[in-house]
């Protein structure tokens, strides 16, 4: 596993060549990237690995300028950026999309269990049907560049262990206050609580929440090993994130330009995808390291069969939705 040792040392060393004076570089077209997360997580990857390929396929072409950590505000304000073109290019949560654009496709990636794992998640992103989802954005004034899984969601509670789908009623459990999520964890009988991720860590650790839906990449990045020790795994959607840029920005490119960065976005999905798989697998031994229970969940099949028909009313929602279920279930 990437260490955040040497994950940190990378990235500075990535900001810093950067910024080191070079004479084509200079005359490169300056592209500052915002996102939320910090260092370790498969997100930061998302931007970086984006700008390398750019640098890749146009040396000194552009000057990228990477703001992780929310420097530039968190996911909401950024995405909001973005779509009024005050903001270049970020790399967003998928789930915030819908609720900022009125652009309902981006709701697909988060059917619970319809995407089964990274590889799955990779064929989908380059798929037609994928692409589409992406091509919609432009309606709201964003051209996304690549959807990646930035690490399939578990569940961990700060209380008892949950090795059963019982376990989960009544559990006041953190979720991004959307429509999808909460009518998931309703289904599944847990207390849905709408709370912003910057106060995940103290309501788990004053009581006002009992359990998060959450990745390896956040248990790690934000330390709620230390308030969160029960994580049962259960893969029950992925985390995408988006790298969407500004109409404003595209706009001012040439066609080589705009070349290039469409490129460089689709380069970017595997290299976040493979680190995301290597994190989450090898973070999970971390986590033990540090405590924490690793719960596998007994009946599975029981959570899955729960929340499935949530799939096909959702695929009613929105043609984009539906042949992205589609296209799920004929690669199954």
């Amino acid at each position: 596993m990437i260490a955040r040792r040497t994950l940190l040392q990378a990235s500075a060393a990535f900001g810093a060549t950067l910024a080191m004076p070079h004479v084509a570089r200079a005359a490169g077209k300056t592209m500052r990237i915002a996102h939320a997360a910090n260092e370790v997580h498969p997100g930061h990857i998302l931007a970086t690995s984006f700008a390398e390929g750019l640098e890749e396929l146009m040396p000194g072409g552009f000057n990228v300028q990477i703001f992780p950590n929310r420097q530039l505000g968190d996911d909401k304000q950024l995405l909001e950026g973005t779509v009024a073109g005050t903001m270049d290019v970020t790399a967003v949560s998928g789930v915030l999309i819908p609720l900022v654009t009125g652009r309902e496709g981006m709701n697909a990636w988060q059917l619970p269990f319809l995407v089964r794992d990274y590889d799955h998640f990779g064929e989908l992103a380059r798929s037609e049907a994928g692409l589409a989802i992406q091509a919609d954005l432009a309606e709201a004034g964003l051209i996304a560049l690549a959807t990646a899984d930035t690490g399939q969601r578990n569940f961990l509670s700060a209380k008892n262990a949950v090795s059963s789908v019982p376990d989960f009623a009544g559990l006041k459990t953190r979720i991004v206050p959307v429509p999808l999520h909460k009518q998931i964890w309703e289904t599944l009988g847990t207390a849905p609580v709408g709370l912003p991720y910057g106060e995940v860590y103290g309501a788990l650790e004053t009581g006002v929440i009992d359990a998060v839906e959450i990745n390896v990449s956040s248990m790690l990045g934000e330390n709620l090993w230390e308030v969160g020790k029960h994580f049962t795994l259960t893969g029950h959607y992925p985390w995408h994130m988006s790298t969407l840029m500004s109409q404003r920005y595209w706009d001012g490119l040439n066609d080589e330009e705009k070349a290039a960065v469409t490129e460089a976005g689709l380069r970017s999905i595997s290299k976040t995808l493979d680190y995301a798989k290597t994190q989450d697998l090898e973070g999970r031994e971390e986590l033990k390291a540090k405590g924490v229970e690793i719960v596998d969940l007994t009946d599975l099949d029981e959570m899955k069969a729960k929340v499935a028909p949530l799939n096909e009313e959702w695929a009613a929602k929105d043609p984009l939705i539906a042949g992205l279920v589609a296209a799920a279930n004929s690669a199954a």
